[in-house]
């Protein structure tokens, strides 16, 4: 990642917007930046932040616990240790540094954080101005580099999605199934799944975000597996519909329809059109046949550090798409009292259309 670039770019926003300095606390961003890998374990506890100056060398801010990580990881960043913790250090620095208006990120600061926060500004006379999507606007768009390893990540959950899938067998649960998976993932080289993953079989499959549970896997009725990983920092995403045994009419039927529908989708795809148009083009096909208010969700989302990230795919997205930005497409039916049928794949937007990334259609051409 060409950080001395990223940088460039947000001292230049800062600039324009008579800011001094931009706090970054989210983790996604604040790896982006700065390639410090250290994660958060809850909202409310940091692993570090960092301080983005319009003119001066960038600052990363962290504990004794990562201090050596930190040296190691943020090659062009000053570590400065907050013993007594951050607030205590941004109440000595702020008038060492003359920053007189610092930015913050509104979107994702505690309110609580916030209210300290505003004590030492008052104090120190600096103004705080919340921002949102100062980084997410460079993140949207991968380089060749996130490219190469976002296509690393989806090929992998390839594999483990197979591997599962030839050992899985009537009498199973849900639950049993989903730690083979994870389980699979790190033995595979993955750091872990990039959330909780989902195997909802039967009844459960009417569920878009169902949790696996106790329930055995039947022959003949539809799973839904829907499963991503983490490789070198970044995320996949994937759902298959696979059946054990023969299914009956009515699950092919609706495995075609949505298949039809995650087709129209992805050839709608490409430079210049709306997240809108795009989840028109796939939401008309369900709604055609007559299943449009058991389709409720959006049509996909972004991907990269994070699973779930912009730009969207929906009724509301109405911001144009870019080359190299990387979603995925995932249209479904949710039956209730029957199940469900979903399926997914990632795609990066070109200037003339996408590029699958997903290489195994097994499941997919039905």
């Amino acid at each position: 990642m060409k950080t001395d670039h990223l940088l460039a770019t947000i001292r230049r926003t800062l600039r324009r917007r008579r800011l001094d300095a931009l706090l970054v606390c989210q983790p996604d961003n604040r790896r982006y930046l700065s390639g410090y890998t250290a994660g958060d374990t809850s909202i409310n506890e940091s692993s570090g932040v960092l301080l983005i100056l319009a003119h001066g060398e960038p600052l990363l801010f962290t504990d004794s616990r990562f201090d050596l990580q930190a040296e190691a990881e943020a090659t062009g960043f000053k570590v400065s240790l907050y013993p007594r913790g951050l607030l205590p250090l941004l109440d000595t620095l702020l008038p060492k540094l003359k920053i007189r208006r610092l930015a913050f990120e509104s979107h994702y600061l505690l309110h609580a954080t916030y209210q300290k926060l505003a004590v030492v500004a008052k104090r120190n006379h600096v103004e705080l101005v919340p921002c949102t999507d100062v980084v997410e606007k460079l993140r949207v768009r991968k380089n060749e580099d996130e490219l190469a390893r976002i296509e690393r990540s989806v090929l992998l959950n390839e594999k483990v999605f197979l591997e599962i899938y030839h050992g899985l067998r009537p009498g199973m649960s849900e639950r049993q199934v989903a730690l083979s998976i994870e389980n699979c993932m790190v033995q595979k080289g993955a750091s872990g799944p990039s959330f909780e993953s989902m195997v909802a079989s039967g009844p459960n499959g009417a569920l878009p975000h169902a949790v696996p549970s106790a329930r055995l896997l039947r022959e003949g009725e539809p799973i839904v597996i829907d499963m991503g990983l983490i490789l070198d920092g970044y995320c996949s995403d994937m759902t298959r519909t696979v059946v054990l045994g023969t299914p009956d009419e009515k699950t092919v039927t609706l495995l075609r329809l949505v298949r039809k529908a995650q087709l129209a989708g992805t050839q709608a795809l490409r430079a210049g059109v709306t997240g809108r148009e795009v989840d028109r083009a796939a939401r008309t096909v369900i709604a055609a046949a007559g299943f449009g208010q058991q389709f409720g969700h959006g049509l996909g989302h972004g991907v990269g550090l994070a699973v779930h990230e912009a730009p969207s795919l929906n009724k509301r997205y109405r911001r144009k798409l870019s080359a190299g930005m990387v979603v995925t497409v995932e249209p479904g039916i949710y039956l209730s009292g029957w199940g469900g049928i979903r399926l997914e794949n990632m795609a990066v937007v070109t200037e003339h259309g996408h590029r699958l990334l997903n290489r195994d259609t097994t499941f997919l051409d039905i």
